[in-house]
């Protein structure tokens, strides 16, 4: 096959929806698919030459992120794709380059499926200036408009399906659930031995018999960074022995900078800043828990670095981490703040609870491998191509392809 893939996200940004599509690109080509990328202008540094890359005309988002949103000119691309032969068009954004791939499907009469990665009605209220006044309501019509005119859609865990299958928005529209997943051997590349993990800890102020807790991703409101803060604090206020680690960047750092000043000057919180994501994986192997009070994910792809490295989770009950993190088994769904500090004190004066959380998350993923990932993602493609210009009406069709 010839399947084209269209994200505003790409390299060299870190985000899971990048770690999706790089995944995914790498693996139909090596399943013997071509693979056309239509994505965004970054850097010139960074880009280099492929004639399977497309990429469009492109602005910085801004309000604080490293994004950037394509503009792309739909004669050229059209013709591209056409002279390609593409022959599926799976979108992963809901932006200028995903209503591209749809216009593109609709001229060449091909089939486009969708991948959707992010609670919209979670994160519009925090980058749009005037996003507090705006009814959830509107963004959900938005997202309806949308999504409604995809084939089928993909979603990556049970609350992604939900949200579409409510009343009010698609409850007919054909999806199934391909939870993300982990290329394995590309993450731990190189794994640390114990005298490097202490020397990164060590780097830190971090001593051997201390706990350390970590949190990796986008340090933005919608992740809810100033309330795992309050927690952290906390918590440290209880137990010095337990230190606080942010690896990431974002909108929101600065502000959190300012309110950690003190735990910062004293090194019981650290901020890493941006690491690259070939370095992500060291500093997961150093940790001894991670934890997160984010509601605002569809499947997080961290928790699955997390539980990759072996490390116990702790995070705030919501439906995203159900196949994910089971409570007392590795590690908690806590349903408050006051709550999750009471696991996280609980966990730090166990080390043996810690060492059996961390091995049942390794145990966990073997769920996600992305070799199931990757062939039920093929068998989607398939099944759509098979049906189109109709949509999928086969309930049993799409739990084949989930239990596949």
């Amino acid at each position: 096959m010839t399947i084209a893939l269209f994200s505003d996200s790409y390299l060299p940004t870190k985000s899971g929806i990048v770690t999706v599509v790089v995944q995914l690109q790498e693996q139909l080509k090596k399943m013997g698919h071509r693979v056309i990328l239509v994505t965004v202008e970054t850097t010139d540094e960074y880009e280099t030459y492929d004639p399977d890359i497309y990429r469009v005309h492109s602005v910085a988002l801004g309000l604080g992120t490293d994004q950037f949103v394509g503009i792309p000119a739909m004669h050229p691309l059209i013709h591209f794709l056409k002279d390609a032969g593409v022959q599926l068009i799976h979108c992963h954004t809901e932006f200028g380059i995903g209503k591209a791939g749809l216009r593109a499907a609709h001229v060449l009469k091909i089939p486009a499926i969708c991948t959707t990665h992010t609670m919209w009605t979670d994160f519009y209220k925090y980058y749009l200036s005037f996003g507090k006044i705006i009814s959830p309501k509107i963004i959900n019509g938005i997202m309806k408009k949308y999504y409604g005119k995809f084939n089928s859609l993909i979603g990556v865990s049970t609350k992604a399906r939900n949200y579409f299958k409510q009343p009010g928005m698609l409850p007919d529209m054909p999806s199934v659930i391909i939870p993300n997943a982990i290329d394995k051997e590309k993450f731990q590349k190189n794994h640390i031995n114990e005298e490097q993990k202490l020397a990164l800890r060590e780097s830190y102020g971090i001593k051997p018999d201390e706990i350390m807790m970590i949190f990796v991703g986008r340090i933005g409101e919608e992740k809810r960074v100033f309330e795992l803060l309050q927690v952290c604090q906390n918590v440290i206020r209880k137990n010095n022995k337990i230190k606080m680690v942010f690896v990431g960047n974002g909108p929101a750092y600065d502000d959190m900078l300012d309110k950690a000043a003190p735990k910062i000057a004293t090194k019981q919180i650290i901020f890493t800043g941006f690491i690259e994501w070939t370095k992500v994986s060291e500093y997961y192997e150093s940790a001894d828990l991670f934890v997160t009070t984010s509601l605002s994910e569809m499947h997080s792809m961290t928790i699955l670095e997390a539980q990759l490295s072996g490390l116990p989770i702790i995070v705030r009950r919501d439906e995203s981490y159900f196949d994910s993190v089971f409570d007392g088994e590795n590690g908690y769904l806590t349903d408050s703040e006051e709550e999750m500090e009471q696991r996280i004190l609980e966990l730090a004066s166990d080390r043996e609870k810690l060492k059996a959380f961390g091995k049942r998350s390794l145990e966990i993923t073997k769920r996600f491998t992305i070799e199931s990932h990757i062939k039920k993602t093929i068998k989607v493609y398939e099944e759509v191509m098979k049906a189109y210009p109709r949509r999928i009406n086969d309930i049993e069709v799409m739990k084949e392809i989930e239990d596949y």
